[in-house]
């Protein structure tokens, strides 16, 4: 077993579901370590969401947009900071350089010659690359050697006080009382062909809502609101006594995970939001079409309910998401029923 750590910076730059499944790597970490000053390199847009860890000391910013000047100057101090261990989970081209010439650094083990293989020959061979642990486990893969274990436990969400206070004050400016429970719905992507079609989120959304009385919140940024707000439509067209709050663009990823801390159920793609919902605890339906298991993405809690096409030989056909179906069928996600997440969904609001 390697030494005991005194300082340690963990480097993941982006994006939101990979940052929030660093948080049982920082748990893990603290727990083995008490005394242990733990930093975290992060894209400031994804800041919020380690700032208020308490496992974590200090988040460093890398600027929005940020120039080569940046990286320069952000590399200088991490370099002068005599971390004890460097620890990049995101290896990437920023993330080697920012680590380069550190005394200790160990980094992620992405698979990613059996992701390839997967994914262009639908050769399956993980086994021969260290098996196919979830995300998270793999991020803790980087400190086994420091007797670090993974408590199997789902990743963490943490914020300061007000926000709770916020998220009350505008769900009660729009009529949904205190302690209403709701059904959470995330129907977005970033890649097209990993969105469910947006008409089968509105019909179980909408069945759901009626059959028990639940309003529906829906979530995204502000450049999903556009869609949400159809989807919003759909279910008023067809479920009329359903109540519908389109929160897309409106909430901060912080707030947003707090809002779903007010639903039963969260019913999702593939996608960063899914992450965050499991974070906090809540019963998640998460649809994936493209990718698979093996690629670690799936949540790891026993209140998360994965619904896929199994069966389909063009599965998977991307590690991150296409514009689109490259086959022009979209099977993997037309081929899930409403029904499907409904049922998957009615085990939790049971």
């Amino acid at each position: 077993m390697q030494g005991v750590l005194h300082k340690t910076l963990i480097i993941r730059l982006s994006s939101v579901g990979d940052v929030v499944l660093a948080s049982p790597l920082l748990r893990a970490l603290h727990g083995r370590y008490r005394d242990c000053q733990i930093d975290f390199l992060v894209k400031a847009e994804y800041a919020d969401l380690v700032q208020f860890n308490p496992h974590v000391a200090h988040v460093i910013r890398f600027p929005g947009g940020g120039t080569l000047g940046d990286l320069v100057r952000l590399r200088r101090t991490v370099m002068s900071s005599g971390y004890d261990l460097i620890i990049d989970i995101h290896d990437s081209i920023r993330s080697r350089y920012l680590s380069a010439g550190a005394g200790t650094v160990t980094r992620v083990n992405k698979r990613k010659i059996a992701r390839t293989l997967l994914v262009n020959f639908k050769l399956d061979v993980y086994d021969r690359f260290g098996g196919a642990p979830d995300v998270a486990a793999r991020y803790l893969e980087t400190v086994l050697p420091w007797g670090v274990k993974d408590d199997g436990g789902i990743p963490e969400l943490f914020f300061p006080p007000g926000v709770p206070a916020a998220v009350e004050e505008l769900l009660s400016a729009e009529q949904i009382s205190p302690g209403k429970m709701c059904i959470g719905v995330c129907p977005c992507a970033r890649h097209g062909n990993k969105m469910w079609p947006g008409e089968r989120f509105a019909e179980s959304a909408g069945r759901l809502a009626e059959r028990h009385g639940l309003p529906v919140l829906l979530f995204g940024g502000a450049d999903e609101r556009k869609m949400c707000g159809e989807i919003e439509a759909m279910i008023n067209g067809a479920h009329p006594r359903a109540r519908v709050l389109n929160l897309a663009g409106r909430l901060s990823l912080l707030e947003t995970g707090c809002a779903m801390d007010r639903c039963a159920v969260v019913l999702a793609n593939d996608t960063g939001l899914m992450h965050i919902a499991e974070a906090r605890g809540v019963p998640v339906v998460a649809v994936f079409g493209p990718t698979v298991r093996k690629f670690g993405f799936f949540p790891r809690g026993a209140r998360a309910t994965v619904v896929e096409h199994p069966g389909l030989s063009c599965r998977p056909c991307t590690h991150i998401g296409l514009p689109r179906c490259p086959l022009g069928h979209f099977r993997c996600m037309k081929e899930i029923a409403p029904d499907e997440v409904i049922r998957c969904a009615e085990r939790s609001l049971s």
